[in-house]
Parts: C-alpha cells; sequence; structure tokens
C-alpha cells in the first residue's frame, strides 16, 4: 500500500512538474496553426507537429523548475520539487528525454522543422539556465517560443507563412504575460537573484509595458476582420472573450499590482489564450 502511494506520488510529481496546462496550449497551438494555414494534409505530419511542440513545451517547464527550485520554495513552494515529490536529478533525466523525443517527432515533418524544434529546444533550456535572469531577454524567448508554435503548425501542411496572424497574436499576450509574472514574482527572484525588469527598475515600466503589449494586441487582432480574413464571429468573440480580459488586466496592474491580483490576473491571462484560440479558428472557418 505504501509502495503504491509512493508511486502515485511520483507519478503525479512527473505529471505536474510539465504543467499540463501549457502543454495542451502548446499541442493546441500548434494544431490551430496547421488549421489555419490549409487543409490538415498530411494529418500524420500535423499530428507529429502538436506531439513534438507538447513534448518540448513539457521539457521547458520541467527543467524551468530546476533551475528556479530556490526561488521556487519562496514564490512556489507547492511545486514538485520544493515539495519534494521529485528530485533533482530526477527532473533533470526527465527533461532531457522530454527534448529528444520532442525533436525525434520533427524528423517526421521534415529538415526545417527538426531546425526548428532544435534551436527552440537550446534556447528555452538557455533561458531557463542564463537568459530568465536577464532582463526582457528571457521574456522575449519564451514569447517567441510561443508565437513559433502557429508556424510550427503551418509548417506542418506547407504554409508557415498562415500563421504569423495568430504567431503575433500570441508573442503579444505572452510577452505580456510575462512581465506579469515578473512583478508577481518580484520577492523570490531577488532572493535567486534573478535581474527581471521588475526587479531591477521596479514594477512602473512593466505596467506601461504591458499596457503598450495589450493595447498594440487590440489593434493587431482587428486587421484580419477589418481586412475580412476572418468573420464577423471572430470579432465578436474577441469583443466578448479576450477584449474584456484584457482591458480588466490592464486596470489590475495599475490599480491593484499585488502579488495575489498578479497572479490571479496571469492565470486568467493563460486560460483566455483558449478563447482566442477559439476566435482564430471560429474566425477562419
Amino acid at each position: 500500500m505504501g509502495k503504491n502511494r509512493i508511486n502515485t506520488l511520483k507519478f503525479s510529481g512527473y505529471l505536474e512538474i510539465t504543467r499540463p496546462l501549457n502543454v495542451v496550449i502548446s499541442f493546441v497551438a500548434i494544431g490551430v496553426g496547421a488549421v489555419l494555414a490549409g487543409p490538415l494534409q498530411p494529418l500524420s505530419a500535423v499530428l507529429a507537429a502538436c506531439v513534438s511542440g507538447a513534448l518540448i513545451t513539457a521539457a521547458a517547464n520541467t527543467v524551468n523548475d530546476v533551475f528556479d527550485i530556490e526561488i521556487d520554495r519562496v514564490n512556489k513552494p507547492l511545486r514538485p520539487l520544493p515539495r519534494h515529490l521529485l528530485g533533482v536529478r530526477e527532473a533533470k533525466i526527465f527533461s532531457g528525454c522530454l527534448f529528444v523525443s520532442g525533436v525525434a517527432c520533427a524528423f517526421y515533418i521534415g529538415f526545417i522543422a527538426v531546425l526548428i524544434a532544435a534551436v527552440f529546444s537550446v534556447l528555452l533550456y538557455l533561458y531557463s539556465a542564463y537568459l530568465k535572469r536577464m532582463v526582457l531577454c528571457g521574456n522575449f524567448v519564451v514569447s517567441l517560443a510561443t508565437a513559433f508554435a502557429f508556424i510550427y503548425g503551418g509548417l506542418a501542411v506547407g504554409h508557415p507563412e498562415y500563421a504569423l496572424y495568430p504567431a503575433l497574436f500570441a508573442f503579444c499576450m505572452h510577452f505580456a504575460r510575462e512581465i506579469i509574472k515578473d512583478i508577481e514574482d518580484q520577492k523570490g527572484d531577488r532572493q535567486g537573484q534573478a535581474n527581471t525588469l521588475a526587479v531591477v527598475y521596479g514594477i512602473r515600466p512593466g505596467q506601461w509595458l504591458v499596457t503598450l503589449l495589450l493595447t498594440l494586441l487590440v489593434g493587431l487582432t482587428l486587421v484580419p476582420f477589418v481586412t475580412e480574413l476572418y468573420n464577423r464571429y471572430y470579432f465578436w468573440i474577441l469583443l466578448v472573450g479576450v477584449y474584456t480580459v484584457l482591458i480588466y488586466t490592464v486596470v489590475c496592474i495599475w490599480l491593484e499590482p499585488t502579488v495575489r491580483k498578479m497572479r490571479f490576473v496571469s492565470k486568467l491571462l493563460k486560460a483566455d489564450m483558449l478563447i482566442g484560440l477559439l476566435a482564430l479558428y471560429v474566425g477562419r472557418y
């Protein structure tokens, strides 16, 4: 009975450290990128791209927890490593296997896909090891990786150029969320000597940058509707399900930039990405 419980906790740790919601969002984003780029042909390549991106996302999340263990003891003590559900060595081996598996899946798509998968695997590792602790560098890399999920999906069906709009949208929203997370995690980041924007310059530049990014996002998302690339249903879903969240986010970061509120807004934006994906799909088809 005791052994079964230990195995269950270990499995839970392996699953939790990947941050399943992020993995699902990555899988869906790549699939939506493929759908928006054209017919899902070959379907096997699309599935390979989705699985590849999901595995690399899981690997990046895992290795991030390895490098952030001391910070997480302060900011997120319920993460698997601070709770000792997994050991650091186990997490390192797990992340390595996930990275290799993600790149291996890309071979089914083609050389360019392998190159993209390998480059972003290295960048996401460097993000956790070094770039996260440099002002805006880490934020930029993670946001770029999120944006490339759509292009990766488009590449699987042979038309990555058709996924550029979704990629731009994802970049702006994710960059804003990264800055909000920096505001949220100031205490632990200072202790971990992470030179984030909030730690080095205070929260005011972050407040302005988030406001600028989300305002830019609203403008960019209107372009495909105005040019009739996407239909009116796309606009209504954005208006009700996305713009309201963006406005609420901007209000919160200016009026109540507390740790608790920033954590809530960060999770809200993550969930709202799924609404944005729905808008893109409905708008296109």
